[in-house]
C-alpha cells in the first residue's frame, strides 16, 4: 500500500477512535445534566417534605403546650370563682348580722337584751365570715407555663445539608481477576465514619471509561463493610467489566468513584447444532442423546407428551439449524463455502462440534455427564473431520472416553490407540488446550487432578468435540484457566509419563 494512503488509513481510524469517544463523553455529559435535574428536583422535594414534617411537630407541640395553658386556666379560673362566690355569700351573712346586732344596742329591756346578745354571739361563731379562708387558692401568675426556644432555634438556623462520604478510590493494581472471581479493593481518601459501601458492577465489551448508551445495567452489592469485595463463580461472557464504588454514613450516600474497568476475557462457545448428529438434540450447552432424532421434531414432541419425557432439555428451535449469532467468531457463524460446507455426522459418529475454532492461545472449559450416561468422549478436532469419524479413533481428533456399557471403561484416545486411565471418573472434567504449546490436558474440575496429557502440534485450528449415547453432557464456558492449572503448568513445563504413547504430529 502506498505509504502515504497508509498513513491517511492511520488518520482516520485515530479520528474514528475520537469520534467515538467523544460521542461516548457528549452521552455521559448529557446524561449528568439530566441527572442533576431530576436529582435536584427529588432533593428539594426531600427539603420540603423535612420541613412540612417539622412544621407538623411544631404545631403539634404548640397545640399540646395551649391546651395545657387554657386547662391550668380553668382550673384556677374555677378555684377562683368558687371562692368569689363564697366570700360574696359570706358578706352578705355578715352584714346581715352586723345590722342585728347594732339592732340590738337599742333593746332597752335587760332580758330582751340578753337573749338577743346570747343570739348574736351563738350565730358569730357559726358565721361564714369567720371560717372562710382569706387566702386566694390560686394565684394570677402563670410564668410557670411560659417557654424560651432560644437554643431551639439556634439549633434550627444552625441546620445544615447533611454531610456526605467523599469518593473511594479504586486501584486497579490493586484488584485481582482470577479464576472466574473478580476482588475490587479500594480506600477512602480521608478518615471518615463510614456505615457500608455499595459495590456496583456490569459486563462491557467496551474498553475504557463506562458508557452511558451500555447494553447492561449496573448490579448492585449493598451493604459491605470491609474495603474490598470479591464476586466470585462468574460466568466471563464478555470482555470486560465496569467497577464503581460509593460510600455511605447514617445520614447519606457519597458520590461514586472514578469507574474501572478489568478485563475479564475468556473462552466462550456454543454447540453448533449444524453439526450435530440427527440422534441428538442439541440446545443451550446441553447435548443429549434422542433415539428418535430425524424422525419429525413434531411426532417426537407429540409422543413426549403422551408419555413424558425424562429429559432434562427441551428442544426449543425444531428446525434444528441453529442460527448463531453474527458476531461470533466461530465455524457455525461463517457462511457454508467457508466452513467448508460442514455435513453433519452421520452412522455411529454421534458428534457434535462446537462452534468457535482454536487457532491460538489457551483455553480452558468444562464438561459434566449425566448420572445415566452410558457413552460419552470429550476432546478436540479439526473442523475437517469427517462425518463417519468417531473421536479418538482417527488423526485428526483427541479425546478421553468414558465407557458405562457392559464393561466400564476409562481412556484417552487419538489415532485409533487407546491409553487405560486408572482412575475414578470425576463428576465433572476440565479441558485445558494450548494451542501453541502443543498441550491438551485434561482434569477433575473439582481437584484438579490430572487426568491425562497429550503432546502433539496443531497444524489447523481445532474445534471442541463432544460424543454421547444414550444419556448427555452439560458445557460450561466462559471459564478461566484456572490457577491450579496454570501453576502446573509452570512447575510442570508440561507432562509426558502416560501420554507419550498417544502423542503426535498432525499435518
Amino acid at each position: 500500500m502506498d505509504p502515504q494512503k497508509e498513513a491517511l488509513h492511520r488518520i482516520i481510524a485515530t479520528l474514528a477512535s475520537k469520534n467515538e469517544e467523544l460521542h461516548s463523553f457528549i452521552d455521559t455529559l448529557s446524561h449528568s445534566l439530566r441527572g442533576v435535574q431530576e436529582n435536584s428536583s427529588k432533593v428539594i422535594l426531600d427539603l420540603d417534605e423535612e420541613f412540612d414534617s417539622l412544621y407538623s411537630v411544631l404545631d403539634e407541640m404548640k397545640a399540646s403546650m395551649t391546651n395545657t395553658i387554657k386547662l391550668e386556666q380553668a382550673r384556677k379560673m374555677q378555684e377562683l370563682q368558687n371562692q368569689h362566690s363564697q366570700s360574696i355569700s359570706a358578706l352578705e351573712s355578715s352584714e346581715e348580722l352586723l345590722e342585728f346586732a347594732n339592732n340590738a344596742l337599742d333593746i332597752k329591756d335587760p332580758e330582751g337584751f340578753t337573749k338577743a346578745a346570747k343570739q348574736i354571739k351563738d350565730r358569730v361563731t357559726m358565721a361564714p365570715a369567720f371560717r372562710l379562708t382569706m387566702k386566694p387558692k390560686a394565684t394570677d401568675c402563670m410564668t410557670h407555663l411560659m417557654v424560651d426556644f432560644s437554643q431551639e432555634r439556634q439549633m434550627i438556623q444552625s441546620l445544615k445539608f447533611l454531610p456526605v462520604p467523599s469518593a473511594p478510590e479504586v486501584d486497579i493494581s490493586d484488584c485481582l481477576v482470577a479464576d472466574n472471581s473478580v476482588t475490587v479493593a479500594w480506600r477512602m481518601p480521608e478518615d471518615s465514619k463510614i456505615e457500608y459501601y455499595i459495590l456496583e458492577y456490569r459486563k462491557t465489551n467496551h474498553d475504557g471509561l463506562p458508557r452511558v448508551k451500555d447494553e447492561r445495567c449496573w448490579e448492585v452489592v449493598d451493604n459491605i463493610k470491609a474495603t474490598e469485595y470479591s464476586l466470585t463463580d462468574l460466568k466471563f461472557d464478555s470482555k470486560y467489566m465496569n467497577f464503581r464504588v460509593r460510600a455511605c454514613n447514617k445520614a447519606a450516600a457519597g458520590d461514586y468513584s472514578n469507574p474501572i474497568t478489568l478485563e475479564t476475557r475468556a473462552f466462550n462457545f456454543s454447540l453448533d447444532s449444524t453439526s450435530s448428529h440427527q440422534n441428538l438434540k442439541v440446545e443451550d450447552g446441553c447435548v443429549e442423546w434422542d433415539s428418535a432424532g430425524g424422525k419429525g421434531q413434531e411426532s417426537k414432541i407429540k409422543g413426549k407428551e403422551n408419555k413424558g419425557s425424562g429429559h432434562v432439555t427441551i428442544l426449543k428451535n425444531t428446525s434444528r439449524s441453529g442460527t448463531p449469532s453474527p458476531k461470533r467468531t466461530s465455524v457455525s457463524s461463517r457462511p457454508p463455502s467457508v466452513r467448508g460446507s460442514r455435513d453433519r455426522f452421520t452412522g455411529e459418529s454421534y458428534t457434535v462440534l462446537g462452534d468457535t475454532c482454536i487457532d491460538n492461545g489457551q483455553h480452558y472449559w468444562e464438561v459434566k455427564a449425566q448420572k445415566d450416561c452410558k457413552s460419552y468422549s470429550l476432546g478436540v478436532a479439526f473442523r475437517n473431520l469427517g462425518k463417519f469419524d468417531q473421536l479418538g479413533k482417527t488423526n485428526t481428533s483427541w479425546c478421553i472416553h468414558v465407557n458405562n456399557w457392559l464393561q466400564a471403561t476409562f481412556a484417552a484416545k487419538h489415532n485409533n490407540k487407546a491409553k487405560t486411565l486408572d482412575m475414578p471418573v470425576p463428576d465433572r472434567i476440565g479441558v485445558y488446550c494450548d494451542f501453541d504449546g502443543g498441550q491438551l490436558l485434561f482434569y477433575n474440575a473439582d481437584t484438579k487432578q490430572l487426568l491425562h496429557t497429550f503432546k502433539t502440534k496443531f497444524t489447523q485450528p481445532i474445534l471442541p468435540a463432544f460424543m454421547v449415547w444414550c444419556g448427555g453432557l452439560t458445557l460450561f464456558t466462559g471459564l478461566q484457566v484456572p490457577s491450579a492449572v496454570k501453576c502446573f503448568q509452570k512447575t510442570e513445563n508440561g507432562l509426558s509419563g502416560s501420554a507419550n504413547s498417544l502423542n503426535s504430529v498432525v499435518h
